[in-house]
């Protein structure tokens, strides 16, 4: 057979690889490491990647389709100008002699942690030494609950921010999870209109370490001052830390709106007596300054804050930072020092603020006009909306299909969020007009 025959039957030839190169293995390639056990426990993916997932199969099935995200709760308000040109300030000297600066403190740089101290915690003991500043609160909860380790018992309300359940099963506080999603190992205190969104603490077992936020993410009430004495009681006579997330502190309405005493809607956990004994709080400036982007934050660790051994949490928790993170950004920093230190920085995210307080107040009236049960939306950016008898994951699909608007399926944030949606109010207001207008029609 000629030669050049036999080279033209050996390129249409088709053998298997194990018949050409015995030696090369036909499965993926794999290592002799064991997977972390916790990871498998994990549910599925983190539920926002999962939704913007969702998001972009639904632009691939409708390409011309005007879609409009009341989703996942990302700031979609320009940064006001007094910050970004602090920020831009601050960067355009970093190419100077006498401008640059490299590595900053781990724990933030004092001139921000004391703004923090003075403006944001007025009155309440708290010191710049105990402000540790980060690249945000979800990072922040991650670092301490590797502080706290595998062997702590923790509670959460339900429904929940996703992050405090997904990092305490990493570090391997939990066990598996049963059919409703539930993990051992974690008490869920059910936080439900039946209850006013607060927990019965008589029936919550005591757990080492409480995750409580307020204004709630997703359920959008924030506790009153009599709630949270409750709460920093229950902790005290059980020797437990609360962790509270305040990301949406700015959010709580006004004194004279909400009733003084014990009507009033505390923005710090430190505003109850006895909680600098008991709690760490984390704030953002994500969702108050539009540094979702960005990325800075901080958490709040009190001197009087011990274990059980009398050793101070803060010392711990300072070795965690300095192991495990270089420190925020500086021109980051910068910005955030912009927000805080003058009357006109604050003044500027307050209006940011207003601008999704007003969306939030749109998109509540659009629910109620429908005869929804609807709640959330004067203290925080959240509306949380009960569908009776349906399942969270076929009312997000169903309105995504029929009005091209994207929301948040309240079983995401755990059991006691089935039956729910959550609706954000982070938008342009033309774009929340459209998607009320859409809602309306639909679920009219």
């Amino acid at each position: 057979m000629p030669a050049n025959m036999i080279s033209k039957i050996l390129e249409k030839a088709v053998l298997p690889l194990e018949v050409i190169a015995p030696h090369v293995k036909t499965e993926a390639a794999r290592t002799s490491v064991l997977r972390n056990p916790n990871m498998e426990k994990l549910q599925k993916g983190y539920l926002f990647p999962e939704i913007s997932m969702k998001h972009e199969a639904h632009l691939k099935k409708y390409p011309d389709a005007k879609v409009i995200s009341l989703g996942i709760g990302d700031t979609t308000e320009p940064i006001p100008r007094v910050i970004t040109s602090a920020m831009a300030e601050y960067a355009l000297a970093l190419s100077t002699p006498e401008g640059y600066q490299g590595y900053g403190p781990e724990q933030g740089q004092m001139n921000l942690r004391k703004v923090i101290a003075e403006k944001v915690y007025p009155n309440m003991g708290i010191k710049e030494s105990e402000v540790f500043i980060s690249d945000g609160a979800q990072c922040d909860i991650a670092r301490l609950q590797m502080l706290f380790g595998p062997n702590v018992t923790i509670a959460v309300q339900d429904p929940t921010f996703p992050g405090y359940v997904d990092n305490g099963v990493i570090v391997g506080q939990t066990g598996e999870a049963d059919e409703a999603g539930k993990y051992a190992g974690i008490s869920y205190m059910r936080c439900a209109p039946e209850n006013h969104f607060f927990p019965d603490l008589s029936r919550v077992p005591r757990t080492d370490v409480i995750f409580f936020c307020s204004p709630n993410n997703p359920t959008g009430h924030a506790a009153s001052a009599a709630q949270l004495r409750e709460l920093v009681d229950f902790a005290r006579r059980n020797g437990s830390i609360i962790v509270f997330d305040a990301a949406y502190a700015w959010y709580v309405s006004d004194e004279e709106e909400a009733g003084g005493g014990d009507n009033k809607k505390p923005r710090s956990i430190y505003e109850v007596p006895g909680a600098r004994e008991v709690a760490i709080e984390i704030c953002s400036f994500s969702k108050f300054a539009g540094f979702t982007g960005v990325r800075l934050g901080w958490a709040v660790v009190p001197g009087e804050l011990r274990y059980a051994d009398g050793s101070p949490v803060a010392r711990d928790f300072d070795r965690i930072v300095c192991t495990c993170f270089n420190g925020a950004s500086s021109v980051a920093q910068a910005g955030g020092l912009a927000c805080l230190a003058t009357e006109e920085g604050r003044a500027a995210v307050r209006r940011v603020v207003g601008v999704y307080k007003e969306n939030a107040r749109v998109l509540v009236d659009t629910f109620a006009s429908l005869g929804k049960e609807v709640y959330g939306g004067a203290d925080s950016p959240y509306v949380w909306v009960r569908f009776p008898g349906r399942r969270s994951w076929d009312v997000f699909a169903e309105i995504l299909e029929k009005t091209h608007v994207i929301t948040v399926p309240g079983s995401g944030f755990g059991p006691g969020g089935e039956g729910f949606v959550r609706v954000s109010a982070f938008n342009s207001r033309d774009r929340v007009l459209e998607a009320a207008a859409r809602l309306r029609k639909y679920l009219a």
